[in-house]
């Protein structure tokens, strides 16, 4: 059973949905779960969620700040993406998971991908709350994928554009605004690969029909500045399990493959083949879902049985 929610986040109200755990005969574990860069919950959030409430987890599902259906805060654009606010965003969505009566506050697990990948291996190294994280496609480094991303076909942006508009929202002009995606080689767009078009177009059109396709222009700047796998050797000793895909040319399957080696024990890692979107449909879909529901139950439900059995 899925619910409506709603929670403050110092000043802005996030969205979600709370689904209740298949078969708990009382508070249950918790995965926390948020979408990737420019997403919202709409887009196949709902069927990882629907794995993991069948395998008797709760699961608490919201869109990011200023995304779908939650707020931005007052003064702030929608459409802006701020690593750091996300991942206080969050630790925010977790306090409201253990506020609830269904959920055993003890025992919260979190969920992210791409963009949330990142955030939830840093909240997992910030926050001792969490109890096992799961990373799917994770987002590694900003100036890698920077570097991926601005290629001759898509007009690189320098540090100059970002003072131009820095400087202007200091004067209270409305921030810059850039396509998520399109066809132009001639327009910057935030990503500009073949596979993110496909990708976000089939999204909107069987999802999410109200998906903006806008970004402000300093979402760039904040993601070339982010670092997070700097935080994985913290991780421990919250079990982490990454899973990465073989060809994912957008994030770096090889940057994650290599960033997973920093991160101490308990870990896995799972390779899907294909690229970064692949594990949302299909048989990439079936894999990565039951991974992360059986590491969740490992590490979340086993726990509980073996304390109820001694």
């Amino acid at each position: 059973m899925r619910h409506d929610i709603e929670f403050d986040a110092e000043g802005a109200l996030l969205r979600g949905w709370f689904y209740e755990p298949a078969g708990a005969g009382g508070p249950a574990p918790c995965v926390v779960m948020a979408h990737g860069w420019s997403s919202t919950r709409r887009m196949y959030l709902d069927r990882f969620a629907e794995v993991f409430a069948a395998a008797g987890l709760a699961v608490l599902v919201y869109d990011n700040r200023g995304w779908g259906d939650s707020e931005a805060a007052p003064g702030q654009p929608r459409h802006e993406i701020d690593p750091w606010v996300q991942v206080g965003d969050y630790r925010h969505a977790i306090t409201h998971a253990q506020n609830r009566s269904e959920v055993d506050p003890d025992r919260i697990g979190v969920w992210g991908t791409s963009f949330s990948g990142a955030h939830a291996y840093v909240v997992a190294a910030m926050d001792r709350r969490v109890k096992a994280v799961v990373t799917q496609a994770p987002f590694i480094s900003g100036h890698a994928t920077y570097a991926n991303l601005a290629r001759v076909d898509n007009q690189v942006v320098g540090p100059d554009v970002f003072t131009v508009d820095r400087r202007a929202r200091a004067r209270g002009e409305a921030a810059a605004t850039i396509p998520v995606i399109g066809t132009d080689p001639g327009r910057l767009v935030g990503l500009p690969t073949r596979d993110s078009h496909e990708w976000f177009t089939r999204a909107r059109e069987e999802l999410d029909p109200s998906w903006p396709n806008e970004v402000t222009l300093r979402s760039l700047d904040n993601y070339y500045c982010y670092e997070p796998a700097k935080y994985l050797p913290e991780v421990t000793p919250t079990p982490l399990l990454m899973i990465v895909g073989s060809e994912d040319g957008l994030t770096g399957g090889n940057l994650a493959a290599v960033a997973y080696s920093s991160a101490a024990e308990p870990k896995d890692i799972v390779f899907l083949p294909g690229g970064h979107f692949d594990a949302y449909t299909g048989q990439g879909f079936a894999v990565a879902s039951q991974a992360a529901r059986d590491w969740f139950v490992r590490h979340l439900l086993t726990p509980l049985f073996a304390d109820d059995h001694g």
